[in-house]
This record gives structure tokens, sequence and C-alpha cells, in this order.
């Protein structure tokens, strides 16, 4: 069996680490699979599956995308898209403008509360030009200012829903998003429902939802979710006829996720999904 950590955030989003440290933790924790997943790109892809072929580690191309249905945020994981397809520039376009026009946005919204940040701000909190803004460069940008402690508190504070500066404008729906990950070839799971901000009911109806478009998994092993949680959607997954998927979604070395945990063992359906059979 294969020890697999399938959601891993690096620098290229709105995690700390580079592409050589993941590779280099999850073959010292014992990870023989691992898939990059970082927000609405694929921009680590190239070092991190090279450094995976020098350490002799199965790397595995994704991204996990941010969608909303309605205001509620729903991540979608994209794995083995063609990056080459006219979809993916276009919708990879579109993301990409939208984050420009969110950013202005939330600016806006958080200048009328008396929060002041420049657009030029956020962008220094950008290591690669090449990447859209994501919330927490904002959040960087605003602790950086003095507003919070911490990246992490500016966002509790100003950018979370309910708050001064949220914004999801420019957002794709999860069945937008589950269709451009089927049009690129890719195969695609819900990301952590268990934290999913609805109901049961919900959260099954909208599992419902995506299937019709082509869903392809479900993230029922994840670093958030409880046991119980972890039973609950593998059963659900069963159900539905749904891959499992898992992963930690270690941002940051140190903190509480690691890579390779929760312990995630592929089955034959889904490496063969992958194309690893």
């Amino acid at each position: 069996m294969m020890r697999a950590d399938m959601h891993i955030h690096t620098y290229y989003s709105d995690g700390a680490q580079s592409p050589l440290t993941v590779v280099t933790s999850a073959k010292g924790r014992g990870a023989e699979l691992i898939s990059v997943t970082d927000h609405d790109n694929a921009c680590a892809w190239e070092e991190v599956s090279a450094i995976a072929a020098e350490q002799g580690i199965v790397a595995v191309r994704g991204e996990e995308i941010s969608a909303y249905d309605g205001e509620v945020k729903v991540h979608i994981l994209g794995y083995n898209m063609d990056l080459g397809c006219g979809e993916y520039a276009a919708f990879h376009k579109r993301l990409d403008d939208g984050a420009e026009r969110r950013t202005a946005d939330i600016l806006k919204k958080l200048a009328a509360k008396g929060v002041g940040i420049k657009y030029e701000d956020v962008l220094k909190e950008r290591r690669f030009t090449r990447t859209p803004i994501h919330a927490m460069h904002i959040a960087a940008a605003g602790a950086r200012r003095g507003y919070a402690s911490s990246p992490v508190d500016f966002y509790a504070r100003y950018l979370n829903y309910g708050t001064a500066g949220f914004s999801c404008i420019c957002r794709p729906s999860p069945e937008e998003t589950v269709r451009f990950i089927k049009a690129c070839g890719g195969i695609c799971s819900l990301a952590h429902p268990g934290r999913i901000s609805m109901e049961k009911e919900g959260v099954i109806s909208l599992i419902e939802r995506l299937r019709a478009c082509g869903l392809d998994g479900i993230e029922a092993v994840y670093s958030g979710h409880t046991d119980s949680q972890t039973q609950y959607f593998k059963e659900i997954a069963a159900e539905y006829a749904l891959l499992i998927t898992g992963g930690s979604d270690t941002h940051y070395f140190g903190g509480n996720r690691n890579i390779g945990t929760p312990p995630f063992y592929p089955d034959e359906r889904l490496l063969a999904a992958l194309g690893l059979t």
C-alpha cells in the first residue's frame, strides 16, 4: 500500500513552504505519493515533479479551486488536469481577473471602515507575480500595517464571512468548477466536506448536484475531520460510488497539520483513476 498526502500547499499560494521543503518533508514522514494543490494555480508543478523524481516520490499534478455556492465557500480539488488545454487557460484568466476585482472590492470595503491598505502593499506579499492574489496576501499586508497581530488574526477579523471586508465576487460556482476540471481531463474531489458551512442535508444536496456534473470523489480523510466525520464521508462516498481522497492541507512547517497525516492509503480505484496502476 502507498501512503499518500493529496492536499498540500506551498508559497505559490497561501503556504509558507517551498516545493523542496514539501517533498523533503513528505519523504521524511513516509509519504510515497503527494499532490501539491495550491489555490487557483499549478505554478509549483514543475519544481515539485522534478524534486519528487529525484527523491523517489510519486507526484500528481494538483490544484485547489475556490468556488462559492452563494456565499458559502466550497473548495474543489483537481488532479491531473491538462495545463495546455484551451479551457484551462480561459478558466484561469477568469480566476486571475476575478482575483484582481475582488481585491479592489475588499480594499474599498476595508477603507470604508478605516482600515487603509494599498494595492501595492498587497502585491508585495506575493512571492511570485504569476500567482493570483489570495486573501491571505491581503491579510499579511494588513497585519504588517498593524491592524492585527498576525495574518490569521486579520483574516478572522476583516475577511471572513460576515466581516467588513468579506467579498466573494467573481468566484466560480462549484458546478462550473467541476465541469472545468473534467473538460481538462482531470479528476475532481470535494475538499474537506466537514468544513463546508452547511447542514448535513445541504452538503448531501451539494454532493448530488456535483456528482451530476462529474464529481469523482470526496476528501473523506482530512486533517480537520473527526473520526466520526471521516467514517461518515467514507460511507457517503460508498453510497454515491465516489472515490475517497485524503490529505493534510499543510500550509507551513510546525503547525497542527503535518504532511502525511492523517494516514491515507489510496485504493486501487483511485490509483487507477490517477493513472498510477
